[in-house]
């Protein structure tokens, strides 16, 4: 055997002249498109070729749990519009090694042990063969439209030369998709599965004896790209429903990934391959010198990760881990709450106030399981399983010995502490005892407890399997140690955590009641509804702000008032404008929402049918003189400007819970970068946002104007950090 080692490569070759090549950074836990590999990867490849007479195949592997972990992100969020030709010639310089590396002339396989995600699958993409392990934790895909950029590796101009314009874009790029092994062969992102790390070698080894003489699709003779290019009559056709898809996907908000992407493969299909990866580094590199993949790479990869690795976690508490929990009634939090839990492998007791109701909450989770054994996600076996951990009940003894109790019923006060006191007592001695309520204070809830000390608020968002955050409320009385249980939960059950003060609605209720009410309040100004909803959706939320309002209910957003008003008794504060639409909407035309078959939209079966005809007689909705961005700013500004408040009151503990919280919990638009980035990043900065502030003041009413605290932040040159 030779060996031969750089810092970041390690090769071996064997007595048959096959190369294995491993990457092993020394400095990180995983492999990353860094300045070590930029620099190292042209020497590793100038090596390949000048030892390739006495090679006959090689095997890229990795020395890390995963194969690779794609671009270095923490370089592409710091650039900046002046280092376009820099970013641009990295661009080219990856590439060009890549280029070269699969036109070496001998066959080259890689050895997926790991997820290969973003750079980290374009590296599999520059080889011949590409063998993955067969194992949950392997995953593969091109997931950068996620974090506001592009495949700028290869990727894109491969993917399109593999599997033709259209499936490229909706299936791969568009979507951001990462598959799992078994769905990646299917799709042909992989070639060949494995069942464990031992045999990756031996097959790589065995496709290589067999194919010594292997070229790229692109690279041989006649290749045409799978359903022809812009120019053939038969794509030419269907080419327009691109944009309809993108415009579908992102409804005309901020979206310049989606919009390169869809640049960089359409006029790459046109021209050859290496061209093709010069227009894809000029797109790609426009998108990493821009505001928005800084914003977006902030937020949704290092925050989200800081977070997930515990930075909100009170420090010198040992590790924990429930076993058995009882959620407190079966509707459609409770049930969800159920299966998160029970496919997290914890033992659930789903008690409600009857054994129907308790078995109607777990067939919640059966549904859910049926459709994952369909798409050939889950077996059978795995099915019966997590079913087994959930066992529905009307008796609170059957709680005995668990650690956990997550009470789930009507937003009640007294109705929750009363559930709560009869089940407790079942538990084991220091059992965390949380409430999923999004809106009632913590601490008046932990009143009359034996051990508020144990009591917390772990408030889930709607459908908890879909939704990621955990929003962690902190009373009082709770203690650090469990604060710190509640993390570890959030993460055992694969939830995203933010911890936050006690208070009415917390964060994430209190700032997206500010977005609804400032939709509510257009309309009773007299602009058109059809108006507001584009706004919205056009500002980049996920679905417009009357519809939400429909699905939270209008007697909820009263409700809510009156109690604030109550709990304020003695404090004069200014009624939103809302408010007076919500009352009409109620008192005078019976209105109250989705549930009530009636409220802004109208519904037919449960199903919304369109804007109500009746909103313009009631409000007018003729009114077209209010600016579009200034509807979009109006719902941007009223939640973070209230999210400011939450910090300067103590609600909020970190920018980073706030920023992540926000995207994840509350659908603010993730282009901004969460609910106070969208501040930093505002034009000119904070001094920039704290004048349009005051301007939107002037127009539209005091609730607008900036708190001193970020009027001093201003002046001073700071931001939300």
């Amino acid at each position: 055997m030779t060996n031969y080692d750089h810092p970041m490569f390690h090769w071996e070759r064997d007595a048959d002249g096959i190369v294995t090549v491993t990457m092993d950074d020394p400095d990180q836990s995983a492999n990353t498109m860094n300045d070590r590999f930029r620099s190292e990867l042209p020497i590793l490849v100038d090596h390949l070729h000048a030892e390739r007479d006495s090679i006959t195949g090689v095997i890229v592997a990795s020395a890390k749990k995963t194969f690779f972990a794609g671009g270095d992100l923490g370089m592409m969020m710091r650039a900046t519009a002046d280092q376009l030709v820099d970013v641009t010639a990295m661009l080219d310089g990856v590439k060009a090694a890549l280029r070269r590396l699969e036109t070496l002339g001998r066959p080259v396989v890689a050895a997926l042990n790991g997820a290969a995600l973003g750079g980290g699958y374009e590296i599999a993409l520059a080889c011949h063969h590409r063998i993955a392990l067969d194992q949950p934790h392997v995953s593969v895909g091109l997931p950068e439209v996620t974090l506001g950029l592009l495949p700028g590796g290869g990727g894109t101009t491969r993917t399109v030369r593999m599997f033709g314009l259209r499936t490229a874009l909706q299936e791969i790029l568009l979507t951001g998709t990462k598959f799992r092994p078994r769905a990646a062969l299917e799709k042909g992102l992989v070639d060949e599965l494995v069942a464990d790390p031992g045999q990756l070698a031996t097959a790589a080894r065995e496709w290589i004896v067999a194919n010594p003489e292997p070229a790229q699709p692109w690279d041989r003779p006649g290749h045409r790209i799978p359903g022809g290019t812009p120019a053939d009559s038969a794509l030419a056709a269907v080419l327009p429903s691109l944009p309809a898809v993108l415009r579908k996907q992102t409804h005309g908000s901020p979206a310049p990934a989606a919009h390169n992407l869809l640049s960089a493969s359409v006029e790459g299909a046109q021209v050859d391959f290496d061209n093709a990866l010069t227009i894809e580094s000029r797109y790609c590199a426009e998108l990493i010198c821009g505001q928005i993949s800084a914003n977006i790479i902030k937020s949704m990869f290092f925050d989200v990760q800081a977070i997930n690795r515990g930075a909100g976690r009170p420090a010198g508490h040992p590790p924990h881990q429930a076993r058995k929990l009882v959620v407190l009634g079966a509707g459609m939090m409770g049930a969800g709450i159920a299966y998160v839990s029970a496919k997290a492998g914890l033992e659930v007791v789903l008690k409600d106030v009857s054994l129907e109701a308790a078995e109607r909450g777990k067939s919640y989770s059966a549904k859910i399981l049926d459709k994952a054994v369909q798409r050939g996600t889950i077996t059978p076996a795995r099915r019966e399983e997590v079913l087994a951990r959930i066992h529905p009940t009307i008796d609170p003894a059957d709680a005995a010995g668990a650690d956990l109790l997550i009470e789930a019923v009507f937003e009640d006060p007294e109705l929750k502490k009363r559930v709560t006191a009869e089940t407790a007592v079942h538990l084991t001695p220091d059992a965390v005892l949380a409430s999923n309520t999004s809106t009632l204070p913590i601490t008046g809830l932990a009143e009359g407890m034996s051990r508020p000390e144990d009591f917390i608020g772990l408030h889930f968002f709607s459908p908890v399997d879909k939704m990621a955050l955990l929003e962690i409320v902190v009373g009082e009385k709770t203690s650090d140690a469990t604060v710190a249980k509640a993390i570890d939960i959030a993460r055992q059950i694969g939830k995203t955590p933010i911890v936050v003060n006690d208070s009415r609605g917390f964060f994430t209720s209190r700032v997206i009641l500010e977005f609804v009410n400032e939709a509510v309040a257009l309309l009773g100004e007299g602009v058109p509804a059809a108006s507001i909803e584009q706004a919205a959706i056009q500002a980049g939320y996920p679905v417009g702000a009357l519809a939400l309002v429909d699905e939270l209910t209008l007697t909820l957003l009263r409700e809510i008032r009156e109690q604030s008003i109550a709990v304020a008794a003695g404090i004069s504060r200014p009624t939103h404008p809302a408010a007076a639409v919500a009352d009409r909407m109620i008192d005078e035309f019976g209105r109250r929402g989705r549930a009530a078959g009636a409220g802004f939209y109208d519904y037919v079966d449960g199903r919304k049918a369109g804007l109500w005809p009746g909103l313009k007689d009631a409000f007018g909705g003729t009114d077209t003189a209010v600016p579009l961005i200034d509807m979009q700013e109006r719902m941007l500004f009223a939640e973070a400007l209230d999210a400011i408040r939450c910090l300067d009151e103590g609600v909020l503990r970190s920018v980073a819970d706030a920023n992540v919280g926000s995207i994840l919990g509350i659908g603010f638009p993730a282009w901004t970068g969460g609910v106070l980035q969208y501040v930093n990043q505002y034009d000119g900065g904070l001094p920039g946002f704290v004048a349009r502030a005051q301007e939107l003041t002037q127009r539209y009413g005091d609730r607008f104007a900036p708190p001193e605290s970020l009027v001093r932040k201003a002046e001073n040159g700071e931001d939300y950090r």
